[in-house]
C-alpha cells in the first residue's frame, strides 16, 4: 500500500492511496501487478503498489522532491469528485473520509459507495 504523510513529523495526518490511472508505461505496470484488463491496473491499494513497484526503499522519500517516485500536478482536469465512508475498516468506519473521482472506472471498492 502507499501512504502519503501530509503532515510535520509527530503530527499524524496522511492520505491512503487506493488506485491511479496510468497515463504511461502501462505495458510495465501491467506487468508488474499481472493483469492486462487495463481498468484493473492500478485499482485497489496492493495493485497500485505492484504497478508502481512500490517497497519499503521508498519508505520515508519526499515525494514534494525530484526522484524515483513523486507527486506532480494533473495533467488534465480531475471530474466530480464523491465521498463516502472508508472501506475495510470497523473502527470509526462511519466517518466520511473517503474521496474519488466519480465515474472513474478504476475506483476500488463496493459500486455503491462509489457512485
Amino acid at each position: 500500500m502507499m501512504n502519503v504523510t501530509s503532515e510535520a513529523p509527530g503530527v499524524g495526518g496522511g492520505v491512503l492511496l487506493r488506485a491511479v490511472e496510468p497515463l504511461e508505461g502501462i505495458e510495465l505496470m501491467a506487468g508488474s501487478c499481472g493483469t492486462t484488463r487495463p481498468a484493473d491496473i492500478g485499482r485497489g491499494p496492493g495493485r497500485l503498489a505492484k504497478a508502481l513497484r512500490i517497497d519499503l526503499r521508498q519508505d520515508g522519500l519526499d515525494l514534494c522532491a525530484a526522484g524515483p517516485l513523486w507527486l506532480a500536478a494533473a495533467t488534465q482536469r480531475a471530474g466530480a469528485i464523491g465521498e463516502s465512508v472508508r472501506i475495510g475498516i470497523t473502527r470509526d468506519a462511519d466517518r466520511v473520509l473517503r474521496f474519488y473521482e466519480r465515474g472513474n472506472a478504476r475506483v476500488s471498492g463496493p459500486k455503491k459507495l462509489c457512485q
